[in-house]
């Protein structure tokens, strides 16, 4: 996700249609280094030594690419978690790239090539294809951008407006949600050692999704997340609260609104065909019944109504994460945040197991989701992070990291907390291999510096293993752009510029 501040910029700048070509290629050009570089520390604590941690398998969905490689998230189950390695900082290098935008959103292909979306303010929406070595951008596409009201969309981000929720297939083809909302399908085709995106497939859900809307509220409405369910359904939910399922056989869509709700944040599913969305209120699980979107259950977590300086909306900040043994987490919007975790099951005799609190009062707020790890969750607070300017000029966000586990007896026991790193906005993942959790810091100062960090968190203590700098200044701010790792142990995040790497050297 990135800043409000930046869709803002994004939709005036970009209210009429653009064209979409593709093809075009960038040589490779290192992100430019800020203020304090040189007296900056380049890296803190020591190198890790790797200590696994058992990881339950999240199932392959069959119609996204293998588990770790397809989203945002990784996998159906937004867990957040790799089975492979990370960087141990052991001669860690950092290399940049520009890539004509933040690629905050980035899957790996059959060929280890990076797939990303890439945006800034000052230019179109690209979906991207990049070397993984190098950096160097093989070839983009412009997505088109419609909104169709200037203003309509003021307060999105670029995952409503350009496709940030999208998915790469089990043919290694992406699948995309834009602005208009369609649902479009690129491969990519090679000539040489030239590449190119092709679009194959384009479904326009304009139509269901504005039936029976207000014209003025159906222009706002967007298209937020689209994943396919284990049964090939292809789910969407929109701002306004659509959830949708469409045929991909058919191109026939069916949807349900929620009265009253609105939808920040994507959506998990699992081998069950439970597809698990969060509104601004409530915690659903949909099933399809004949291809309808039906809720099996509803809940409504506990919320004080007040947005708070770092969140979306006044609801909960996290897409749900499906967690072994049948059952799904979020955060809630109490104050302070808890940690909630329902029963997936549609029968289940109670729904909520369990729920805990993390951070202070008056300073907790998530809008990244939570890493699943067995019967761990691991959270990170945003608190603060108002828009890009929050973390400019040596400032920073509220810091905390937690972990809570559900206990044997199904209670929930918050095991540490990290109450000294600020990650303002990055979505952080684990390692098993490496029993780390990766995220991306900024410590405050000194004086006006921005200092940008690639940092390792010992999943057993909390404690900090060693930070890597990545870069200072503004152009260093991830934005909320998630970060990756390859199975070949690479790191990557989307800055705002583009794109680092962050590897071990042998």
């Amino acid at each position: 996700m990135i800043s409000s501040l930046l869709a803002r910029t994004a939709v005036a700048l970009f209210a009429g249609a653009l064209v979409a070509t593709s093809g075009a290629t960038a040589s490779a050009k290192p992100i430019p280094e800020g203020p304090g570089f040189s007296s900056a520390t380049k890296f803190i604590g020591s190198p890790a030594k790797a200590n696994p941690v058992s990881l339950p398998v999240v199932p392959t969905n069959p119609y996204m690419a293998p588990v770790g490689k397809s989203n945002i998230h990784n996998d159906t189950y937004m867990s957040d978690s790799y089975q492979w390695a990370g960087p141990l900082g052991k001669n860690t290098k950092v290399t940049s790239q520009v890539a004509g935008g933040e690629c905050a959103s980035i899957t790996f292909n059959a060929a280890g090539q990076l797939v990303a979306i890439c945006l800034t303010p000052k230019t179109p929406a690209y979906l991207t294809l990049m070397d993984p070595d190098s950096l160097k951008v093989l070839t983009r596409y412009n997505l088109t951008r419609r909104p169709t009201a200037v203003g309509a969309l003021s307060n999105r981000d670029y995952t409503e407006l350009s496709g940030g929720y999208f998915y790469l297939d089990n043919q290694d083809r992406a699948v995309v949600a834009t602005a208009d909302r369609h649902i479009i399908t690129f491969e990519v085709a090679r000539t040489g050692s030239k590449y190119a995106f092709k679009p194959i497939s384009d479904v326009d859900l304009a139509t269901s999704i504005t039936a029976g809307q207000p014209t003025f509220a159906a222009s706002g409405d967007s298209i937020l997340s689209a994943l396919p369910d284990f049964n090939g359904n292809i789910w969407f939910v929109t701002t306004q609260g659509l959830v949708g399922a469409l045929n991909p056989q058919t191109g026939k869509s069916q949807t349900i609104r929620l009265s009253g709700e609105g939808i920040t944040q994507s959506f998990s599913m699992d081998e069950t065909g439970g597809v698990y969305v969060v509104s601004n209120i409530a915690m659903y699980r949909f099933d399809a019944v004949a291809g309808l979107p039906t809720s099996s259950w509803r809940i409504v977590y506990e919320n004080d109504g007040v947005q708070k300086p770092g969140a979306k909306s006044a609801g909960s900040g996290t897409s749900p994460t499906v967690m072994s043994g049948g059952r799904v987490a979020i955060t809630d919007n109490a104050n302070p945040m808890n940690i909630v975790v329902y029963n997936t099951a549609v029968d289940a005799a109670s729904r909520e197991v369990c729920s805990a609190p993390v951070f202070d009062k008056n300073a907790s707020i998530t809008e990244n989701s939570l890493i699943s790890i067995g019967s761990s969750l691991i959270v990170e607070n945003n608190y603060g992070n108002l828009n890009i300017q929050s973390v400019a000029k040596g400032k920073t966000t509220t810091p905390g990291f937690a972990r809570v586990d559900v206990q044997a007896d199904g209670t929930c026991k918050k095991v540490w907390t990290n109450s000294e790193v600020s990650a303002p906005s990055v979505v952080p993942k684990f390692s098993a291999a490496t029993g780390l959790i990766y995220t991306y810091t900024k410590p405050k100062g000194p004086g006006k510096i921005d200092r940008w960090y690639w940092t390792a968190l010992d999943y057993r203590t909390g404690e900090v293993v060693y930070s890597k700098l990545a870069g200072t200044g503004g152009k260093f701010n991830n934005s909320y752009a998630s970060l990756y790792l390859a199975p070949n142990g690479v790191g990557y995040v989307g800055v705002l510029k583009g794109l680092i790497r962050v590897a071990d050297m042998k």
